[in-house]
């Protein structure tokens, strides 16, 4: 097969988003809009990946290494337009960097949704010959330039302003998306000119050097507005957030997933489901994010890269956040409600945390349970563990952290400061409001704090009276 070289189109200003980011850094479900974008060319398994910058370029440019970095992939290649003068100017900048050998497919960075069998079909109708051009039926198509044929192919792109009564009645308009035989595009950018009122270099001018060359123009037409709907305002950015977001839990609910209401659901990253996993409402996704079967999780949940065991209830209002650590849940577990659980939480089967309970970088064994008000931080939890209201892992000295080591079937009782580093003997039990500074022995009872004193008949102290000093 021929060759593919993808163009990002990314040079834009975007005014109207009246923001300093640059446009197409602005995040659609929890990603850049043209981090989608590089994500859809790169699953065609592209040769290369050419973005042009211009506004905010060097922002623009530092963003997108920075996450090809992260994720183990390519950084794209990058050329620059200074100054801006039109989309045709603008991939005349990208020339030096396409090899004469292969299909030039080219993408705009802020029209995010665009799918991979969409672009296959484009670049499959192109075959190394024809310029090929996506297009979408538009309801209403007024301001868009019309898509006019004779016979299967296309002879020209009229725009609207330009269109006669009957051309306005076209609904096929053109999306800013085509594929070209490299050579071709070379020879047609070589002869654009900037004849018109805006003294701008097109790029759809090349459908009428085209079709005077005698080449075939041709044409994928699709229904499927939202994926090529672009991003101009923030209004744009929310109503394709909203689109985006209703057709992801659209496929999840086909999947099986009960969503509680796909109109109060967020996946801002990746979301992998079980069978018969249940989704309340206002829950929020990020990240990578793994739900085993059975899964239930309840109302106002946040939930970013952590992997949730079968049969394990996340009740609301709990937040859990693994960041590059994770975090791990296990089977049958039960979390919050008002949970959280931070990078490093490894939870094993049937562990209890309950509300206001904040574990990090610590793990807990089978049938562990913290239930009320405690911290757990850089901990190891045997099997069975009862963690007391109140209590906190001291693992903090002001410049390191230690580790604290509670093991198997442990009672630790309410308001207990465990001062790492520390062991409690398996067995043993902490009494009340101890502070434990050093280790415990197996099957004992431990308790420090200080003695209880009464003293009879003592007075609190009075306030002076008016008068008295």
């Amino acid at each position: 097969m021929t060759a593919l070289d993808v163009v990002v189109m990314a040079a834009g200003k975007g005014t109207r988003m009246k923001s300093r980011l640059p446009k197409v850094l602005h995040r659609l479900a929890g990603r850049a809009l043209i981090q989608h974008v590089i994500e859809t060319a790169a699953g065609l398994q592209a040769r290369r990946i050419v973005v042009i910058t211009g506004h905010g370029a060097e922002q623009v440019e530092s963003a997108l290494a920075a996450s090809a970095q992260a994720a183990g992939a390519a950084v794209p290649a990058f050329a620059r337009q200074e100054p801006q003068l039109g989309t045709g100017h603008a991939v005349q900048q990208a020339v030096p960097l396409l090899p004469d050998d292969g299909i030039t497919l080219i993408l705009n960075g802020d029209v995010p949704l665009i799918e991979a069998p969409t672009l296959r079909e484009l670049v499959q109708l192109c075959g190394g010959e024809k310029l090929a051009l996506l297009t979408v039926d538009m309801p209403d198509p007024t301001g868009y330039g019309r898509i006019v044929r004779g016979g299967t192919g296309v002879r020209a792109i009229v725009e609207h302003k330009d269109a006669d009564e009957k051309q306005r009645q076209i609904r096929e308009v053109y999306t800013g998306v085509m594929a070209v035989p490299t050579t071709l595009l070379k020879a047609w950018l070589g002869r654009l000119t900037n004849d018109n009122v805006q003294g701008e270099y097109y790029l759809t001018d090349i459908v009428k050097l085209a079709v005077a060359d005698g080449a075939e123009v041709a044409a994928v037409e699709i229904s499927d507005r939202i994926q090529v709907d672009g991003v101009n305002s923030p209004v744009q950015l929310a109503e394709l957030e909203r689109a985006w977001q209703m057709r992801n839990a659209r496929s999840l609910m086909e999947q099986g997933v009960r969503i509680a209401d796909p109109a109060r659901f967020d996946v801002r990253g990746r979301l992998q489901c079980g069978q018969d996993v249940e989704i309340d409402v206002n829950c929020v996704f990020e990240g990578n994010v793994s739900l085993a079967d059975r899964v239930r999780i309840g109302a106002n949940c946040v939930v970013a890269n952590a992997s949730i065991g079968a049969g394990a209830v996340i009740h609301p209002f709990t937040h859990i956040d693994g960041e590059k650590a994770g975090v791990k849940v296990g089977e049958g577990a039960l979390i919050g409600p008002f949970a959280r659980l931070r990078p490093g939480a490894d939870l094993g089967a049937e562990v209890h945390i309950g509300n206001f309970v904040e574990v990090k970088n610590s793990t807990l064994a089978r049938g562990a349970k913290a239930n009320h008000l405690a911290y757990l931080g850089d901990a190891q939890v045997g099997e069975r563990v009862n963690y007391g209201a109140g209590s906190i892992t001291a693992n903090y000295d002001g410049a390191n952290k230690h580790r604290t080591v509670i093991e198997a079937d442990v009672h630790v009782g309410s308001n207990c400061v465990l001062v790492a580093p520390v062991t409690i003997g398996a067995g043993g039990t902490v009494g009340a409001g101890s502070v434990i500074t050093k280790d415990t022995q197996p099957q004992a009872l431990s308790i420090a704090r200080g003695k209880q004193v009464g003293i009879a008949n003592w007075q609190r102290p009075k306030k002076a009276g008016p008068g008295r000093s």
